[in-house]
């Protein structure tokens, strides 16, 4: 379990939005980039001292991540970043792969050769994580190249609602996005062929087919880990 001092080390939280506010958001990105992992024991002096306030705003933050998910609060022990379950897993990476297979169809009827371009960009910067094993550069350049094709669908309404899932989605990927990684950016890179084609149903049955990829390995991985902890 890692050390809350190194997990926050550096970071410090800035206004102008309410304490509370950053606080939390801050709490939820280190929970994202693996700075903080499921199940570890979170001290509310600690980190306070670590993110520069009082022990308020970090009660108040850690209260607010129990509703939305993100930490557990247990009776007589503490606060402890939440792990989530198959169940969980499995039902918000179907609701994101609904939302993305709209996407892909969208983005192959509007992409230009610019946007193609850019597309590749993207997938070269996965790429380049992958070789260096940089699981937080695999997953941002996952997410970058996500949602670049979820812009280039031109539907404002899909991105809004891929929007409130991206963090979470980031934060299943984070594990599994170095052994997930090779078959991961293969798929991207079929897909974006499609995309450069115009070819929409293509790439909406290839954006699925990856989407249920990722939500199986993820599945599979969650399934391993418990049976080492039986």
């Amino acid at each position: 379990m890692r050390d809350i001092r190194s997990a926050a080390a550096g970071v410090r939280v800035t206004r102008p939005v309410p304490l509370r506010q950053a606080v939390y958001e801050t709490l939820i990105e280190l929970i994202v980039n693996g700075s903080l992992t499921p199940g570890q024991h979170l001290v509310e002096s600690e980190l306070a001292e670590q993110l520069g306030v009082s022990r308020q705003p970090v009660r108040e933050a850690l209260q607010r991540l129990q509703t939305d998910g993100w930490v557990d609060l247990r009776p007589a022990q503490g606060a402890f970043v939440h792990s989530p379950t198959p169940e969980e897993a499995t039902q918000l990476l179907s609701v994101r792969a609904v939302l993305e297979t709209h996407s892909a169809h969208g983005a192959a009827l509007h992409a230009t050769e610019q946007d193609v371009t850019r597309l590749w960009e993207l997938q070269e910067a996965g790429i380049a994580a992958l070789t260096a094993d940089d699981a937080r550069g695999i997953v941002e350049a996952n997410a970058a190249l996500h949602g670049f094709i979820t812009q280039l669908s031109r539907n404002k309404v899909l991105a809004e609602l891929i929007r409130q899932v991206d963090r979470r989605v980031r934060w299943y990927y984070m594990p599994i996005a170095r052994p997930r990684g090779k078959d991961a950016w293969n798929e991207h890179a079929t897909l974006i062929n499609a995309i450069a084609e115009g070819d929409a149903e293509r790439s909406e049955q290839l954006m699925r087919r990856h989407t249920q990829n990722t939500t199986d390995f993820y599945c599979r991985q969650i399934a391993a880990a418990a049976a080492l902890r039986t």
